[in-house]
Order: C-alpha cells, then sequence, then structure tokens
C-alpha cells in the first residue's frame, strides 16, 4: 500500500516552473498534442506512461529556451504529423483534412440520386398503391 502510494505520488509531481507563465504556456502546448498512446486525448489530459515522458520533453524543451514551434517540429520530426491535434495542411494531410467533405459530399449524391430514382419510380407505383388501397375499401 505504501508503494502504490510512492508511485502514484511521483506520478503527479508537479513540474518546477520558473513562473506562472511558463507554466501556462507548458499546459497550452501539452493541450496541443496529442497523446500516442491514447490518441483521442492530449498530452496534458492523458495519464499514459508515454504521455507523461513527452509532457517531460516538452518541459525539458521549454527550460532549454526552444519555442513552441521549435518543440512541436521535434515532436513531429520524432513522432509524424499525428502528434499534432490540428496537423498542417499538405500533400499528405489532405485526406485527413478533406476526407470528410469528400465523404459528405459522396453521400449526398448518393441521396440526390436515389430520391431522383424514386421520385421517377415511384409516381406510376403510387396510383396502383391507391388503386389497389381504393379497392380495399369497397369490400
Amino acid at each position: 500500500m505504501l508503494f502504490a502510494g510512492a508511485l502514484f505520488a511521483q506520478a503527479i509531481e508537479p513540474l518546477p516552473f520558473k513562473n506562472h507563465t511558463e507554466e501556462v504556456r507548458f499546459q497550452h502546448l501539452t493541450r496541443e498534442l496529442r497523446c500516442l498512446v491514447c490518441q483521442n486525448e492530449n498530452l496534458a489530459d492523458s495519464n499514459a506512461d508515454l504521455a507523461r515522458d513527452l509532457r517531460r520533453e516538452v518541459f525539458e524543451q521549454m527550460q532549454a529556451g526552444k519555442n513552441d514551434a521549435q518543440i512541436k517540429q521535434y515532436l513531429v520530426d520524432r513522432y509524424s504529423d499525428f502528434v499534432l491535434y490540428d496537423p498542417p495542411v499538405k500533400p499528405g494531410t489532405w485526406l485527413l483534412w478533406f476526407g470528410p467533405l469528400l465523404i459528405l459530399l459522396a453521400g449526398a449524391t448518393v441521396v440526390v440520386i436515389t430520391v431522383r430514382k424514386r421520385s421517377r419510380a415511384g409516381a406510376p407505383a403510387e396510383s396502383t398503391d391507391s388503386a389497389s388501397i381504393n379497392e380495399e375499401d369497397d369490400w
């Protein structure tokens, strides 16, 4: 039990920021970076071991005097654009950026074609159905 408490205390050990501004910058930066293990969480919110290591790496890069763009580029060089929650628009990420729009347009096209086919084929079929309904009313 005591050992588990020591592990927990180590996991939440605060980083020694120089000032509040540096801490805010760190929080902002880690919210813009994706946890590579969780994939749907940012580094700031993830409890994964890799996320903890990456937070430490971001902190060390900040202490070394690197700006946000340099830190992000360092992580992109190691882990690809996937580490960024907001990847740049470039040929390698076009599908990521425009894929949802293409799927939406394809779905809308299918709906329009289906509705047009049914409206053309549906007019005579409706009159046949209404005639059979009228016959049933006669009984």
